[in-house]
């Protein structure tokens, strides 16, 4: 599996301007910043969601040593 990701790498330039293209073309320039928005939030609930996990983890690890 780590052969087929190095054959195939990673995309450069010009290969992001195609799939923003894409993305413009498909979803239409009004709804790219809802996109955005959205993306943005689910991004900021998931690591206030890990953040809240670690803290639940050292307070067991507390409870524990104590």
């Amino acid at each position: 599996m780590n052969n087929l990701l190095l054959f195939i790498g990673l995309p450069g330039g010009m290969e992001w301007i195609i799939i923003l293209l894409i993305v413009l073309v498909l979803f239409g320039a009004n709804r790219l910043p809802q996109l955005a928005k959205g993306m943005s939030q689910s991004i900021r609930n998931f690591k206030q969601g890990i953040a809240e996990s670690e803290a639940e983890d050292e307070k067991k690890d507390k409870a524990k040593s104590t």
